[in-house]
């Protein structure tokens, strides 16, 4: 998902905007071996790093796990499919737009809170 940082104050804000290779209904990277050459600023997560990306959504399992707070019921690592987050409407299929159909000039347009990062 596509970030805005504020250049005063350095908050961040998430917008509705996915990546292009996002694929929207399946919630996952259309080529995800290749995104990092596809897409340069793509962020991969490794252990050295994710202590350092604040701005990762509060629901994400990689901040979770590292902040020492268990995964929510509604994981698919607790329960064993990948449906369970979109039954319990914490992910963001079909909420999304591509980025190649975003005017740059309107990006702020498209500011949204997600579920759980209220």
């Amino acid at each position: 998902m596509i970030r805005l940082e504020d250049e005063d104050t350095g908050k961040i804000a998430d917008t509705n905007i996915a990546c292009q290779l996002f694929e929207r209904t399946a919630c996952a990277c259309t080529n995800y071996m290749d995104r990092c050459t596809i897409v340069p600023d793509c962020v991969r997560l490794t252990p050295d790093n994710l202590g350092s990306l604040d701005w990762m959504p509060k629901t994400c399992a990689y901040r979770l796990l590292l902040e020492g707070y268990e995964l929510p019921p509604w994981h698919h690592l607790i329960t064993g499919d990948r449906e369970s987050i979109h039954e319990a409407g914490m992910s963001v299929r079909d909420r999304t737009i591509c980025e190649t159909e975003v005017s740059s000039k309107n990006i702020e347009n498209y500011l949204i809170i997600w579920p759980g990062e209220g």
